[in-house]
């Protein structure tokens, strides 16, 4: 049994920023990935790509990823291009598009947590996440139900189906700006309380200070983000809550959040996915609450 199968598109990104151009292999479940296995948490990855782009998924496997690739015509390909070096501020172009994935395609294979981690609405439709909360619990980012692509430029939009589904959701994570489009509040502590009312047991938000962490059954927790620099921004959200689902499989929340905060944290401070150790990451943590 694995402890998390991730399920969304890789993407060949083309990042731009003041410092230049870098061609990477990218997408959520690239970043979660490496998060959750040097985290210890045993993990799938199912994927879409085409055929003659097989080869630049090592990176999955090189990550400590057990892998599916499953066939599509084309392999996602996004230009980001950052208008300033913090990385708060991107355009996003959605170059080309993998096929998404259906209903009745996801291998069975058992395992404790699904994480659904699209990159764009229709990626993963909702009716997956029926389909596989009725075998394991669903851990679902809001970033592939709320971004979308209009003529290839990306734009966001309300998730029109959030009642109906998210009561079938036990990880639920949005950045800040997600969860005001989804609540309509701009304090995160609202839109938490507000997405636990549309029936997510547990709700992470994301912001550039902190992360905040919800649940149902009341309890709140927060933790600091510390980068020395952003230079790593890119894949903040999708390390974070892969980190954090990966830890509390064997801690409680509280633990598994500040082990998700401090872990990013170091991310951040260097481009691509999360190469340090869990020591590394247990001294940020000794740090960041000294």
């Amino acid at each position: 049994m694995y402890d998390i199968t991730m399920i969304g598109h890789v993407s060949k990104d083309i990042i731009e920023d003041p410092a230049g151009v870098q061609h990477i292999i990218g997408g959520p479940v690239v970043y979660s990935s490496a998060a959750a296995a040097r985290s210890g948490a045993s993990v799938l990855v199912i994927t879409k790509a085409a055929e003659s782009d097989r080869d630049e998924l090592a990176i999955l496997a090189e990550n400590g990823a057990a892998v599916v690739v499953l066939e599509s015509p084309a392999t996602t390909a996004i230009h980001n291009r950052y208008e300033t070096a913090d990385h708060e501020r991107r355009t996003v172009t959605l170059l080309q598009s993998a096929s998404p994935f259906q209903p009745g395609e996801v291998p069975s294979e058992p395992t404790r947590i699904y994480h659904l981690g699209g990159l764009f609405v229709g990626e993963l439709p909702d009716e997956l996440i029926a389909e596989l909360a009725a075998r394991a619990p669903v851990a679902l980012d809001a970033q592939g139900v709320v971004r979308a692509s209009d003529g290839g430029r990306l734009v966001f939009r309300d998730w029109v189906a959030k009642r109906e589904y998210l009561p079938q959701v036990t990880f639920f994570k949005t950045d800040a700006a997600e969860a005001e489009l989804l609540t309509g509040y701009t304090d995160r502590d609202d839109a938490a309380s507000a997405l636990l009312e549309m029936g997510a047991s547990e709700v992470m938000i994301t912001h550039n200070t902190e992360v905040l962490l919800a649940t149902r059954d009341g309890e709140r927790h927060r933790a600091p983000l510390t980068p020395r620099n952003l230079s790593g921004r890119t894949g903040r959200g999708d390390t974070c809550f892969a980190a954090y689902l990966a830890r509390q499989l064997h801690h409680d929340r509280h633990e598994a959040l500040r082990y998700a905060a401090a872990l990013v944290s170091i991310k951040m401070e260097a481009p691509g996915v999360f190469r340090g150790t869990q020591q590394e990451v247990f001294e940020r943590m000794g740090r960041d609450s000294g």
